[in-house]
């Protein structure tokens, strides 16, 4: 399958950031498994977590430090989802985030932490406490490839964007990292998977309006995207402006480059889905709302049976119709038009025929595919992204824990 690997320079850096990964011995392959972001000063610092009720140790910590705007750094393990784990995961997490603030001469509660992997399983705080110097020693302004090798799980490659932001003279820029392929279904709010994205930039920018960019970029981004329909209880998307460049973008720049690299990066979580084959891009138009489009279009991205028919290149577009008609949202069937493609698949609510769907299917052999669903005359739109569901995902998961 043919798919965006990283493609920015080696040598790219954000000025006053610093990136660094070891091998901790917290994954049972011996891969680095402890990343590292750190930054000259202070940062103003945002966040959105997952709205998941059940909600792992590194979250609730993270989401009482972002709000004292103290974050000099971010601590990432894989290997580990430290939830479920109670008051000692909470101690875990903190004894971690103490030891790389010792080795970094930092206030404890300026690092915040983050953690991927099994659910259940207690993080072991004294591997990354003896390993808390080595990782501070790798810290290097171009490590950011290594940082995001670091905290992959079952992902198949990191995944890293990078944008310069419009009106600074390319001076000023965003780096984005993440890593999901799994239990992706993001459902990311303020403060109150595993998908895990890190952003720093060294525009000048305050809390305020770096957040309305971060909600608005996350809302159309990681918030409309799914793998498998699970919603992690370890989910963040967090933002670091150290100021560095001395340039402040506007704000619909920042959000621009923010929804940009967001974007690239829930696509190729999306591609990367556990034994995902196909990414298709299920576009819902003509309603009367964004919030009702958004409905259907999450409502057939997530169906089971439209996934498998993906898996399987096989349109069957009854499917498409049934996912779209249980949503909650009213419209006329008798109205629909469905797009594989370029390749028009239903008029008025009724397939089109047999050479269509042959052609629609060859579409379907793709990498990547939109699917357009015209349910009425309106003029609001939502688009979801969604991969196929196929042998592969039940192979990964049904041994993840082994």
């Amino acid at each position: 399958m043919s798919v965006a690997k990283i493609s920015i320079p080696a040598d790219t850096t954000v000025a006053g950031f610093r990136f660094g990964s070891t091998a901790a011995g917290i994954r049972k392959d011996g891969r680095a498994d402890l990343a590292l972001l750190v930054s000259d000063s202070d940062c103003v610092s945002v966040g959105v977590l997952t709205r998941n009720l059940v909600r792992a140790a590194p979250i609730e910590i993270m989401a009482h430090r972002l709000a004292a705007q103290r974050t000099r750094a971010l601590l990432v393990n894989s290997g580990c989802a430290n939830a479920c784990t109670g008051d000692a995961g909470r101690d875990a997490a903190l004894r971690s985030c103490a030891a790389v603030a010792r080795a970094l001469a930092l206030a404890e509660d300026s690092v915040l932490p983050a953690s991927t992997g099994v659910i259940g399983a207690l993080l072991p705080a004294e591997r990354i406490e003896t390993h808390a110097k080595a990782l501070v020693a790798s810290l290097d302004p171009t490590g950011w490839s290594g940082f995001a090798k670091a905290i992959l799980t079952t992902d198949r490659w990191p995944k890293v964007a990078h944008r310069a932001l419009a009106g600074t003279e390319d001076v000023a820029s965003v780096l984005c990292i993440a890593k999901g392929a799994g239990m992706i279904h993001p459902d990311l709010g303020p403060p109150q998977a595993t998908m895990l994205a890190f952003a720093v930039t060294d525009a000048v920018v305050d809390a305020h309006t770096l957040g309305k960019a971060l909600h608005a970029a996350v809302d159309t981004t990681f918030n409309a995207c799914s793998v498998d329909g699970d919603t992690s209880t370890n989910d963040c998307v967090v933002v670091l402006a150290n100021g560095k460049s001395g340039r402040t973008p506007a704000p619909s720049a920042l959000t621009a480059a923010l929804e940009s690299a967001f974007d690239e990066l829930s696509r190729s979580m999306v591609a990367d889905g556990e034994g995902a084959e196909h990414v298709a891009e299920i576009r819902v138009t003509g309603l009367a709302s964004e919030a009702c489009a958004r409905t259907i279009a999450r409502t057939v991205a997530t169906s089971m049976l439209v996934k498998t028919a993906l898996f399987g290149k096989d349109i069957n577009w009854g499917r498409l119709m049934g996912a779209a008609g249980r949503a909650g949202v009213r419209f006329d069937p008798n109205r629909a038009r469905i797009w594989v493609g370029e390749v028009l698949i239903v008029d008025a609510g009724m397939g089109v025929g047999a050479e269509a769907e042959a052609k629609a299917n060859a579409v379907l052999a793709q990498p990547s595919y939109v699917i357009t669903m015209e349910l009425g005359d309106d003029s609001a739109s939502f688009r979801y992204l969604t991969s196929d569901l196929g042998h592969g995902y039940v192979d990964v998961n049904a041994g993840y824990r082994s």
